[in-house]
């Protein structure tokens, strides 16, 4: 209807236009009049907005009030209508919304029996909210969320009346539980203090048809340090303090008001082999790392990197082949871990000894014993052993022993089997002449 009116206009306007040019100049020939009439409908049809269909959502203004019902001037594309059951289904959302007032739906019916376009206020709004949300992922803005919820996998807040779920690998640094071993119980103690908290975060993932939502707290740290840690490169030293002390290493936060924080792995806190990390440093202490790797935002840190690398001369002080004296500190599925001097430990492997048991039937933990070094890598701080001539010949001597004594339980063993076997066969033959007597 809309539409037909306003073409009626315009070829009014245009018959008045021609009128006026007929009084001007009434040679105008008829085909240029039909030509231009053809233009102003081609103008008109041209600036029409697209027709609607089932599923777009649409917003106009509200322009009266029925019972039950509610209509809504869609400008060009219609009048809209919303009644019956949709009407009651968003009726709270209703009440509060005055003529003139701006309105959306999500179109039911483009082209009803009356000629309305119905409309479903209660769809509109869960459609318009993930239409929100994608543009909040696209634009990665920061929202401000509070948390309702805690489970053993993260924490579940709200974003627009939409579920989310913030996982704790998305936590940031300063949210973080960082809990010895990984208990998962002690984790979800830690993550249960941040019910009722408000975090700020943005959209990391999300599904309309799952009615998934996923958030990341660690994304909005990442950009807002990411300006930061511009004024930092590779080779670094940084002072900071230590935030946090796990089985795999420590954090230190570091820069201004430290805001950054970077972790320093087990195998980079000291040049010496390194079990537990709490025994090295505190919580709260002040120490010097560098930093080794920026990437992805994450920042790693060497504390051994700063100290004097004991290996600059190892192949001097301990040449291939020559016979050294060590401690025997860990034993592992592959080897025994040795320690040669303060810092430096090396590997004798486990085919030396044949098997894990062997190997520790020959060395004992605490213990020094004579080895023979048989390669060394210093630039990957890296020296194999092997047994001095002394502690082989013993193994070997032992290993022979061993044979022997299991070569003469063997024989003793056949020869009870070829008793029995004699004694069976004898037995069986005199039963047989007894037999061929009788």
């Amino acid at each position: 209807m809309d539409l037909l009116n306003k073409l009626t206009s315009a070829f009014n306007a245009s018959d008045k236009l021609e009128k006026e040019d007929d009084s001007a100049a009434t040679d105008t020939p008829a085909v240029l009049k039909h030509t231009r009439n053809n233009d102003v409908l081609k103008s008109m049809l041209n600036n029409q907005p697209a027709p609607l269909k089932t599923g777009d959502v649409a917003t106009g203004t509200l322009i009266g009030r029925g019972v039950a019902t509610i209509f809504v001037d869609l400008g060009a594309k219609g009048t809209g209508i919303i009644f019956g059951r949709e009407f009651y289904q968003a009726q709270d959302l209703l009440r509060g919304i005055n003529k003139g007032d701006n309105i959306s739906g999500k179109v039911v019916d483009p082209d009803n029996d009356d000629g309305y376009v119905e409309l479903s206020v209660k769809d509109a709004g869960r459609e318009m909210v993930w239409q929100r949300l994608d543009e909040h992922k696209k634009l990665g803005t920061n929202l401000k969320v509070k948390i309702t919820a805690a489970n053993r996998g993260g924490l579940v807040a709200q974003v627009e009346g939409m579920q989310a779920f913030l996982p704790v690998s998305q936590l940031s640094a300063t949210h973080y539980p960082r809990v010895e071993g990984g208990d998962k119980d002690k984790i979800y103690g830690e993550l249960q203090k941040f019910v009722g908290q408000e975090f700020e975060v943005q959209i990391l993932d999300f599904s309309p048809q799952e009615q998934k939502l996923i958030l990341s707290e660690k994304a909005v740290e990442k950009t807002e340090l990411s300006g930061l840690l511009k004024d930092y490169k590779v080779g670094d030293m940084v002072e900071g303090t230590v935030s946090g002390i796990v089985d795999f290493g420590i954090f230190l936060r570091f820069g201004p008001d430290d805001r950054l924080e970077g972790l320093a792995h087990i195998s980079e806190l000291d040049w010496q082999m390194v079990q537990d990390p709490g025994s090295l440093f505190g919580v709260g202490e002040k120490i010097k790392a560098k930093i080794i790797e920026i990437a992805d935002g994450r920042v790693s840190l060497s504390v051994k990197a700063l100290k004097p690398d004991p290996w600059q001369d190892i192949a001097e002080r301990f040449p291939k082949g020559a016979e050294v004296g060590g401690k025997v500190i860990k034993f592992s599925p592959f080897g025994a871990f040795v320690e040669l001097a303060p810092n430096i430990q090396a590997l004798i492997h486990i085919s030396e000894f044949g098997n894990e048991m062997r190997m520790k039937e020959v060395l004992e933990l605490d213990k020094t014993f004579n080895f023979r070094v048989a390669s060394i890598d210093s630039k990957e701080h890296r020296m194999s052993l092997k047994l001095a001539k002394e502690e082989e010949q013993q193994t070997n001597s032992e290993t022979v022993k061993e044979d022997i004594e299991s070569d003469v339980k063997e024989a003793k063993v056949q020869e009870v089997k070829e008793k029995e076997t004699s004694q069976e066969s004898t037995e069986q033959k005199t039963e047989q002449d007894t037999g061929a007597q009788e």
